[in-house]
């Protein structure tokens, strides 16, 4: 028996390095514990509700963005608000979330309309992981189970990212369907709930 803890992403936009480069494709792993408790000790963070926690939080997790290996938050913090809001949703999927919930992101990334100066909103590979998923994501899908009535969400559910089953359960009215993609509008601030 395996766990898939690291998936694949592309971000809306990108992340444009120093020399000008965009970097889009990328991983995350799952969060452990520590990734959600360690960014509370930084002498930067002012409390539980400081916006700053949640790119601390991402920094952690995000493996690599394109060929850039080491993510810091200088990168985290020099992504455009349409990827920092994508990367806090696939935060939410990949840890809280099922195998059709994860499939349905991808998929509704994949079929949306253009962002604003781009001719296609993700490359053919996002929309081909999304309709058929590899087989280590399909294995892993069957291996694990996150059915919402396992003790860890009973335990930690509403507290370590509260919110997170409330974004997974409006994916079927935000992005299914017709195709069409209708995201809320975000604040600067919005930030990844964590444990209490």
């Amino acid at each position: 028996m395996s766990l898939q803890t690291s998936y694949p992403s592309v971000l809306p936009r990108g992340y444009v390095d120093a020399h000008g480069a965009v970097h889009r494709e990328g991983r995350m792993r799952l969060a452990t514990a520590r990734d959600e408790l360690e960014p509370l000790r930084d002498p930067t963070v002012t409390g539980p509700d400081d916006p700053r926690l949640t790119v601390l939080v991402l920094a952690r997790v995000v493996e690599q963005l394109g060929s850039l290996e080491m993510i810091t938050t200088h990168e985290i913090e020099g992504l455009f608000a349409i990827d920092l809001a994508f990367l806090q949703d696939f935060y939410g999927v990949i840890n809280f979330g099922n195998q059709e919930e994860y499939e349905q992101l991808l998929r509704a990334q994949a079929e949306g309309p253009p962002l604003l100066g781009q001719s296609r909103p993700v490359p053919a590979q996002a929309s081909a992981m999304a309709q058929s998923p590899s087989p280590e994501v399909a294995a892993s899908a069957a291996a694990v189970s996150f059915d919402g009535g396992d003790s860890f969400d009973a335990e930690f559910g509403a507290g370590a990212l509260a919110g997170a089953g409330a974004l997974a359960s409006s994916f079927a009215g935000e992005f299914g369907g017709s195709g069409e993609r209708t995201l809320p509008r975000r604040g600067a601030v919005e930030e990844i709930p964590r444990s209490k």
